[in-house]
C-alpha cells in the first residue's frame, strides 16, 4: 500500500497515528504490542512525535515491547548506534518498562553469538514457531537495502534463522539484522522513505523487475500481513503508478 505525502513532517504524523492505532489494536487483542524500530535518520521526527502529546498519552507503554530491525555492532553509547538514537529521541522520555526494551548489543559478546542469543530472546517472546511482530518499522537506503539486508550479501539468502550477524566489508563493521523470513511474518510493515536521492531505488523496488540481489527491499512481502510505503513526493517522483 502506497501513501504519498508532501513532506517528512506530514509523513511522520501519519506514521505516528498508525503506530498508535496498531498498538491499541494489538493490546486489545492480545494484551501486548510488539514493535521493531528502525535506525538511520528516517524515524527521528516520528520518534519525537511519539514522545510528545498527543501521541504519548495514547500509547499503551506498559504493554509495549521494543525490539530493533537491525543494528551496527557498536556500543550503545556510540553515535552510530540505532539504539542510542532511539533512546535519545524517544525511549528515555516515555514510560516503557526497561525490561521490555531489547537493544541489539551486549558487551563482551561476539556479534554472531549475540545474534543467536537475540533469536532466543525472540523465541521466548513469541514462542518457537510463530514470530509475529505487530509492527516493524523500516527505512530504505539509496541502494535499495532495508534493515541490514544489503545488496549482494549472503544474508539475503537466509531461509531459517530469525537473526543474523555478518561483517559488512564496505562499512568495515559487523551488522546484526532480522532476516527477511522473520520480517515477512509480521502483521504490519511500514517503510519510511524520504528525498529525491531515494527516488531511483524506490521506483525499482516498487515497479521494476524483481531483482532482490540488487534491491533487497523487494524481499519484504509479508506472508499474511500488510506492507505500507510512506513516502514523500520527492521520493515518489520516479513512480509511474501513484
Amino acid at each position: 500500500m502506497l501513501h504519498i505525502f508532501e513532506d517528512r513532517a506530514e509523513l511522520s504524523i501519519a506514521v505516528a497515528e498508525l503506530v498508535v492505532k496498531k498498538a491499541q489494536e494489538a493490546v486489545a487483542a492480545t494484551g501486548r504490542f510488539s514493535l521493531a524500530l528502525t535506525g538511520g535518520s528516517s524515524p527521528v521526527q516520528l520518534y519525537s512525535l511519539l514522545a510528545a502529546s498527543p501521541y504519548t498519552e495514547q500509547m499503551p507503554w506498559a504493554d509495549t515491547y521494543i525490539f530493533w530491525g537491525d543494528e551496527r555492532w557498536v556500543p550503545l553509547t556510540d553515535e552510530k548506534s540505532n539504539a542510542k538514537m532511539a533512546f535519545d529521541t524517544f525511549l528515555s522520555k516515555v514510560p516503557v518498562p526497561q525490561n521490555q526494551i531489547f537493544p541489539m548489543w551486549e558487551a563482551d559478546m561476539e556479534p554472531e553469538a549475540f545474534a543467536q542469543k537475540y533469536e532466543q530472546t525472540l523465541k521466548e517472546h513469541f514462542g518457537q514457531s510463530a514470530p509475529q511482530f505487530d509492527l516493524i518499522l523500516l527505512g530504505m537506503g539509496d541502494d535499495g537495502h532495508t534493515a541490514s539486508l544489503f545488496p549482494h550479501t549472503e544474508v539475503l539468502k537466509e531461509q531459517s534463522s530469525w537473526v543474523k550477524a555478518y561483517y559488512l566489508t564496505p562499512q568495515s563493521m559487523f551488522r546484526v539484522t532480522l532476516t527477511a523470513p522473520l520480517i515477512n511474518q509480521s502483521k504490519a510493515v511500514v517503510f519510511m522513505t524520504f528525498g529525491e536521492n531515494k527516488a531511483p531505488a524506490l521506483a525499482e523496488v516498487l515497479e521494476g523487475e524483481r531483482n532482490v540481489e540488487e534491491y533487497p527491499s523487494q524481499l519484504i512481502q509479508p506472508v499474511s500481513g500488510e506492507v505500507h510505503w510512506f513516502v514523500d513526493e520527492k521520493a515518489a517522483a520516479g513512480l509511474k503508478n501513484k
